[in-house]
C-alpha cells in the first residue's frame, strides 16, 4: 500500500461524490470520484483503489455497480481493496447482512447526510488498518493447514527412510560376514582339490599341510583383515544413523502434532451456482463431511468472495447468469494466488465444446447433473488429497 492510500468514490450523482470527497479531504489527499457508470470498470482498473466507497443513494445501485466490476472487469477480484457502503436507514438490515456474509467490508449510515459524518473517516481508517494487518500475501488458515499436512507426511517418509537405511546396513554387515565364510570355504575347497581332488594333476603338492598353513596365513593376513576393515568402516554409519534417529525424533513429533492440528482445519469449498435448489442439495450432501461450504449465486459474486476467503476447492456451474463458468474459471486461474485452487465444473451436459473449453480454462474435473453424491465426494476427496 502506498504512503497515501488511494480512495475511489463511486456514485451516479456528481454532487454526492463532491460531498464525500470534501468530507475525506481533511485526512486523505488521494481521493477520486467515478460518476460515469459507463466508465466504472475503466476508472477502477486505472486507479486501482485501496478503498472503494459506494456512495449511491440506494443499496440496489451499489450492488449492481460492484457486481458489474466483476462481471465486466478483469482486475477487481485480484486487487486487494476494501469496500465501504454509504446507506440509509431503510437498507440497514439488508446491508448488515451483506457485510456479515463478507460481500462488502463495512457500512456507514450516511443518508441523509449529517447522521455521523466523522464515522466515514473512521471507517476508512479501520479499513486501512485491516489491510495493513492482513497484508496482501498473508496466508490463511487453509493454506497453513495444506502446508502442515505436507510437513506431516514427511514423518512417514523420513521414518521409512531411516528404517530402510538401518535394514540395508544390517544386510550389508550380514553379507560381509557371509562373504568371509564363502571365501574361506572356497580357499579350503581349492586346497583340497589341489592336494587330493580333481585338480591334483595340475601341480604336485609335496607338503599339503604346508600349503594349508600358507593359505590360512593368506586368509588371516589379507582377506579377513580387509573384511574386518570394511566392517569397521560401517560402524560410523550405524552410529550416525542411530544418532540421526534420536536427533530427528523431536522434529518428527512436532510434524505429527502439526498434522493433527491441520486435520482440525476443515477444507473450504466454494460452490458457485445460481440455483437455490442445487445449493441446498450440495449443502446436504456435504453436511456430514469434514468440509466447510460457502455459496455464491453468480460468477461475479463468486469472484468477489475469493477476495475475502480463499477456498481449497471451487464447484463451478457452467451456466451462470452473468459470466459463464469457463470465463469465471479463466479469471480465477489468471490470479497467481488462486491459480492452484482446483475447479470442478458442474454441467448439464458433456458436450465436447464445454469440456474442451473448461479444460483450457483450467478446470480439473467435471460433474454432470443430476449430481451423484458418491461421485461428488470421490472427486472432492481426490482433488483435496
Amino acid at each position: 500500500m502506498s504512503a497515501a492510500p488511494r480512495i475511489l468514490v463511486a456514485t451516479d450523482v456528481v454532487a454526492d461524490a463532491d460531498l464525500v470527497r470534501k468530507l475525506l479531504a481533511e485526512e486523505f489527499e488521494d481521493t477520486r470520484a467515478s460518476t460515469d457508470l459507463a466508465r466504472a470498470v475503466t476508472d477502477f482498473e486505472s486507479y486501482k483503489p485501496d478503498i472503494l466507497i459506494l456512495a449511491f443513494n440506494g443499496l440496489e445501485k451499489a450492488e449492481r455497480y460492484y457486481l458489474g466490476l466483476y462481471r465486466l472487469g478483469t482486475l477487481v477480484h485480484a486487487l486487494p481493496h476494501r469496500t465501504l457502503i454509504l446507506c440509509n436507514k431503510d437498507d440497514l438490515t439488508r446491508v448488515y447482512d451483506l457485510c456479515r456474509k463478507e460481500y462488502f467490508d463495512d457500512y456507514i449510515l450516511f443518508w441523509p447526510p449529517g447522521h455521523d459524518a466523522p464515522r466515514l473517516r473512521m471507517a476508512v481508517h479501520h479499513a486501512l488498518r485491516q489491510m495493513r494487518a492482513s497484508g496482501t500475501d498473508a496466508p490463511n488458515a487453509g493454506e497453513f493447514a495444506r502446508q502442515a499436512r505436507r510437513v506431516a507426511e514427511l514423518e512417514g517418509l523420513l521414518a521409512a527412510g531411516l528404517e530402510r537405511g538401518g535394514t540395508q546396513l544390517a544386510a550389508a554387515g550380514s553379507s560381509l560376514q557371509q562373504a568371509g565364510k564363502d571365501i574361506d570355504a572356497a580357499i579350503d575347497g581349492f586346497s583340497r582339490s589341489l592336494s587330493e581332488g580333481e585338480n591334483r594333476h595340475l601341480v604336485e603338492v609335496r607338503d599339503p599341510a604346508g600349503l594349508q598353513r600358507e593359505l590360512e596365513k593368506l586368509k588371516s593376513a589379507k582377506i579377513h583383515k580387509r573384511l574386518a576393515e570394511i566392517e569397521s568402516a560401517m560402524v560410523p554409519a550405524r552410529d550416525w544413523l542411530d544418532e540421526l534417529k534420536t536427533e530427528v525424533a523431536p522434529a518428527l513429533a512436532s510434524a505429527r502434532a502439526l498434522g493433527t492440528l491441520a486435520e482440525q482445519v476443515r477444507p473450504l469449498i466454494l460452490l458457485i451456482d445460481d440455483d437455490p435448489f442445487l445449493q441446498r442439495l450440495v449443502t446436504q450432501m456435504l453436511d456430514a463431511q469434514p468440509f466447510e461450504l460457502i455459496c455464491a449465486g453468480s460468477g461475479a459474486e463468486g469472484l468477489a468472495m475469493l477476495r475475502k476467503r480463499r477456498p481449497d476447492l471451487v464447484l463451478m456451474d457452467y451456466a451462470l447468469p452473468d459470466i459463464d463458468g469457463i470465463e469465471a474459471t479463466r479469471r480465477l486461474k489468471g490470479v497467481a494466488q488462486f491459480a492452484e485452487i482446483p475447479v470442478v465444473m458442474i454441467t448439464g451436459n458433456s458436450e465436447k465444446a464445454v469440456v474442451v473449453g473448461s479444460l483450457k480454462a483450467g478446470a480439473a474435473e467435471f460433474i454432470v447433473k443430476p449430481i451423484d453424491k458418491d461421485k461428488l465426494l470421490a472427486k472432492i476427496g481426490g482433488l483435496l488429497r
